[in-house]
């Protein structure tokens, strides 16, 4: 009896799994293995060319001085906006971590804007930035700066208002993140720090931060992967510019497959990104470890 209870909870075990399993393989293990094959190959996407050149993509890519522009403005982007997206959300998880009436009101509207499509985010904030009417020189305009700068197509500020949308389009999912990781921490240590007379900032300095170590981590981790991938604002705000200085990886990766339809060298260059993206995470994972030890994880 034991063993046929044994066996029929394993069936229900990969009963369950199974689709999620199925989803993986289709839709990313069979194309990433595939697009591994097409690394090898110079292939044009509209002629009928197939030519077997081995690791000639990657060298060529390893020599390519527009890929790793493109590479360092990724870099670039994600250390301005994952430390700043990261103090936003947490800012925002610790105002609606009260125990208000309706505080559930305000994290909903917080939420709100993650479950938007990025594409109509990104349409919205061209709007913002536009430099006659946009939101953000009117205000600098109530503000007596009449500049009027149109900040998609300035280099200088090109760049900043790729992090700021993003930082704000990205509170949601950090917040909650954020908030769950407060309300695990006992309520008892804030009540010993109360008593020994401790201060709101050194009681956030010296329990709340360190307590928040494994939600920090792991919202570090999947935000700078997020980071490094990102593509659909490159695409509609900026087109990489201006003088492809939002010439990120993603939208490089797109213009060599579907606009100069190199399709075996867009493959290997995609896989050059994986390759950084796990370095990355490696590297953070090996910071990380002697200040997680002590911190149960999420």
């Amino acid at each position: 009896m034991a063993t046929f209870s044994s066996r029929k909870s394993k069936f229900l075990g990969w009963l369950f799994v199974g689709p999620a399993f199925a989803h993986l393989l289709v839709f990313a293990l069979i194309p990433m293995g595939y697009a591994l094959y097409l690394s090898f190959f110079k292939i044009h996407l509209v002629r009928d060319e197939r030519q077997f050149v081995g690791l000639f993509n990657y060298r060529y890519t390893f020599g390519d001085a527009p890929f790793w522009n493109a590479m360092w403005n990724s870099a670039r982007y994600a250390l301005m906006s994952v430390p700043l997206g990261m103090a936003v959300g947490l800012g925002v998880a610790l105002l609606v971590n009260q125990k208000l009436r309706g505080i559930t009101i305000f994290r909903t509207l917080y939420y709100i804007p993650s479950i938007v499509s990025p594409i109509a985010l990104a349409m919205l904030w061209i709007y913002v930035y536009l430099p006659n009417t946009g939101m953000v020189n009117t205000v600098l305009g109530w503000l007596g700066i009449t500049t009027k700068t149109d900040f998609l197509n300035d280099i200088q500020w090109a760049m900043w208002a790729l992090v700021v949308m993003s930082a704000l389009n990205g509170i949601g999912p950090k917040m909650i993140l954020f908030l769950a990781g407060l309300l695990n921490i006992p309520p008892e240590l804030y009540e010993a720090a109360s008593l020994d007379g401790a201060t709101r900032a050194r009681t956030f300095w010296r329990i709340t931060l360190p307590m928040l170590a494994p939600t920090t981590f792991f919202v570090m981790v999947t935000s700078t992967i997020g980071a490094m991938q990102v593509f659909a604002p490159i695409y509609l705000m900026t087109k990489g510019g201006p003088e492809e200085s939002t010439d990120v990886v993603g939208y490089h990766i797109f213009q060599e497959a579907w606009v100069r339809f190199n399709t075996g060298l867009s493959a290997a260059q995609s896989f050059i990104l994986l390759a950084a993206i796990v370095a990355i995470a490696v590297f953070q994972f090996r910071l990380q470890k002697g200040q997680l030890q002590g911190y149960s994880t999420i």
